[in-house]
């Protein structure tokens, strides 16, 4: 990873938690156990706190910032989609943000919410638990179903293990020129289903 100290703060990451070599942490990052941090992920810790929670992944080009004034927080097992920007702002336990979606400055997710991709979450927005989030700006639809939250959890299972996967077996190397014969396929260890319809993810 691409890591900078920042006026005297480090980033602390833990030791079980995996870190794609092309992220960038700076300054103020605490990342816990068994996280999931993606290619090309921005955490700036330059203002405020930015925190990572046991269990929880950030994609790959996903941006974290804040001010100095708070904390910028993914709690526990929170499933951060491809391209999110979280900018001063609280994600609650378990819950999941879709792809390209914006949460900005003093906004709380509810834990075991969903917030549909492509959604914006205006500053100082105050959720609660499992809602579906969805728009621009970002309006409840309804509650979060036993189903959809199952299948969060499926697919936060499958970054966990990625992150150790990672740790396992990723080294950078050259690319070959051809397949080569009889070559395998990637299979997850969790057996996510499809996603279920309607969540606008």
């Amino acid at each position: 990873m691409t890591c900078y100290r920042f006026e005297n703060l480090t980033p602390v990451v833990d030791p079980r938690a995996y870190v794609h070599p092309s992220a960038v942490l700076i300054g103020d990052v605490i990342i816990g156990p068994d996280v999931y941090i993606g290619p090309l992920a921005s955490l700036r810790g330059d203002y405020g706190r930015l925190i990572v929670h046991r269990g929880a992944n950030i994609q790959d080009c996903c941006i974290m910032h804040g001010y100095s004034d708070m904390e910028t927080v993914v709690h526990e097992n929170g499933h951060i989609g491809h391209g999110a920007v979280l900018h001063g702002c609280v994600i609650g336990r378990d819950a999941l943000v879709g792809m390209n979606s914006v949460i900005m400055d003093g906004a709380a997710i509810g834990a075991e919410s969903i917030v549909a991709a492509m959604s914006f979450v205006k500053a100082g927005f105050r959720g609660a638990e499992r809602q579906l989030l969805i728009g621009s700006p970002a309006r409840y639809l309804r509650d979060v179903s036993d189903e959809e939250l199952h299948w969060k959890r499926l697919n936060t299972l499958e970054y966990q293990d990625l992150a150790g996967r990672c740790r396992a077996s990723m080294t950078e190397t050259t690319p070959l020129l051809r397949p080569e014969p009889n070559r395998p396929t990637l299979r997850g260890t969790t057996e996510v289903q499809p996603r279920p319809a309607d969540t606008g993810k």
